[in-house]
């Protein structure tokens, strides 16, 4: 039955990678890939839990005299729903749920005009300056956002200050790179490093100690390759101002939503360190209250039920299908790690490669390729964490690697964060400007790929020196 489900999981995979050549939502193929998964473990049952989770099925089974009088595969099917689905589904949901609150709070700042503030103080008329100014920007906003979110008001800025489109290409590329980069070494600023942060793998000084340099030269370099191209002015007609659509509020109500909804976001990791409770927990508290300062808000406001935009409206608005390509890609992955697959590989990667760097790397490169969700949820699956007082002998060096806030976790955020910027379906901020845009597949990889590619290596160097200096081995 293992074979099935590694030839299934990778049919699946290839799908996700090739959503937009079949024209079939990966939310789709995601949710319809984790449940067959699930269901080929259910009926394998028999086979695999005796050989994978033999002391703990035993010890489910011995705490309850009616499941001992069960058929074997009666038994492993109790085994599953109750312990396995329940284990697995809980630790999603922390990042489900965490995704869906951060998801909220930024669409009500975008909804309210909240954006535009900081969007319409971009006065310059260089076009070099003005490269310069959004790469930055979007480094340091993605970090503190996401970078889908990130990537969308930037490029509709863009497209307000650059009439030729292969043009808006280039600074849209740039958009792209400082996205992906921006959001690896923040822990709320990507999808993967929120999955790491949640689980416990890495720590918010952690990443940003030993990743903020990194990633800001993997954008430094494509943006100093790339702004050699760039030159002359804006046009003098040109509109620099994002326009407000649609909304009653004053510049200084506006301005109060995207300051409690970006001190909101921020809460979130300073909540964690304090609490130890799951970050999920954090942004609900924060949502709650900007929930409440809405709605106050609108209380005072004759304004038409039809025109309010509480947050029951903003929640229809939310990116829903992503959030169940998370739990079907996710699911589906988990039905790897339960049947040992996920361990074999690791067992797999550490005799034939054994080299924490050249694995990171790897993986790194095949994120621009397919999802760096399933990656990074794999690569949870496949090494957990260690105990350091356990380990001993000679692989105890190695296994170091693997703790918390190791070096495994540490370049594995840098990598598959900023690695998706070598192909422009890479990552979520290239598919998003990709699909605005219109920026052909090809074109990306005559003219960006290459140059993401030198940023990408340049910063895994820089985090390889700082381990060398820091942590004086390798």
């Amino acid at each position: 039955m293992l074979l099935p489900i590694v030839v299934i999981f990778i049919i699946g995979y290839l799908l996700i990678a090739l959503e937009h050549q079949i024209r079939i939502d990966k939310a789709a193929t995601a949710l319809l890939l984790g449940m067959i998964l699930w269901t080929l473990y259910t009926i394998g049952a028999p086979y695999i839990i005796p050989l994978n989770d033999a002391a703990e099925f035993q010890h489910y089974i011995s705490n309850s005299t009616t499941l001992q009088s069960l058929p074997l595969a009666q038994q492993c099917i109790n085994f599953i729903v109750n312990v396995k689905v329940i284990e697995h589904l809980g630790d999603i949901s922390e990042i489900l749920f965490f995704l869906i609150g951060a998801m909220t709070i930024v669409e009500l700042i975008d909804i309210h005009g909240g954006f535009s503030i900081v969007t319409s103080h971009i006065t310059t008329r260089k076009k070099q300056k003005l490269l310069w100014l959004l790469a930055i920007m979007t480094f340091f906003m993605s970090a503190i956002l996401d970078n889908l979110t990130t990537s969308i008001v930037m490029i509709m800025l863009l497209r307000k200050l650059i009439s030729d489109q292969k043009e808006r290409w280039l600074f849209g590329s740039i958009i792209v790179i400082a996205a992906n980069s921006g959001g690896a070494w923040s822990p709320i600023g990507d999808i993967t490093t929120i999955m790491l942060w949640v689980k416990g793998n890495v720590t918010t000084s952690g990443l940003v100690g030993y990743l903020l340099l990194p990633s800001l030269v993997s954008m430094l370099v494509p943006l100093l390759i790339i702004s050699r191209r760039i030159k002359g002015e804006l046009n003098s007609g040109t509109e620099t101002v994002v326009s407000n659509v649609g909304n009653a509020f004053t510049t200084r109500e506006r301005m109060l939503i995207l300051i409690l909804g970006i001190l909101g976001l921020i809460f979130v990791p300073i909540f964690k360190g304090f609490t130890s409770l799951p970050p999920f927990i954090g942004v609900m508290i924060s949502l709650g209250l900007l929930w409440i300062f809405t709605d106050c808000l609108y209380n005072k406001k004759r304004i038409d039920s039809s025109q309010q935009h509480r947050i029951p409206y903003v929640l229809k608005r939310i990116d829903t299908p992503t959030i169940l390509f998370f739990l079907g890609i996710l699911m589906a992955v988990a039905v790897l790690q339960a049947t040992g697959i996920l361990t074999a590989v690791a067992t797999w990667l550490d005799k034939e490669i054994h080299n924490i760097y050249i694995i990171n790397i790897l993986l790194g490169i095949l994120s621009s390729i397919v999802d760096n969700v399933p990656l990074v949820a794999a690569a949870i699956g496949m090494y957990p964490l260690p105990d350091p007082s356990t380990l001993s002998g000679s692989e105890t060096a190695y296994m170091m690697h693997f703790i918390q806030d190791g070096t495994f976790w540490q370049f594995l955020s840098y990598c598959v964060g900023v690695g998706g910027s070598m192909l422009i379906i890479g990552s979520a901020a290239g598919v998003v400007v990709m699909g605005i845009e219109r920026i052909n597949f090809m074109w990306y990889l005559r003219h960006i790929s290459f140059i993401a590619l030198c940023g990408y290596l340049a910063g895994a160097l820089v985090y390889i020196a700082e381990v060398l200096l820091t942590k004086g081995v390798l």
